[in-house]
């Protein structure tokens, strides 16, 4: 079983929302990008 093209604009959306909404919290933009290269 493979990922489809609907499945990664799911999870394009799902990570859209967690980011908007760590902004909306007051998390600078650069400690999102700086946490999410970490993570990779």
């Amino acid at each position: 079983m493979g990922i489809t093209l609907l499945d990664v604009k799911e999870l394009d959306q799902e990570w859209l929302e967690l980011i908007l909404e760590a902004r909306n919290i007051g998390i600078p933009f650069d400690e999102i990008r700086d946490f999410l290269k970490q993570s990779s």
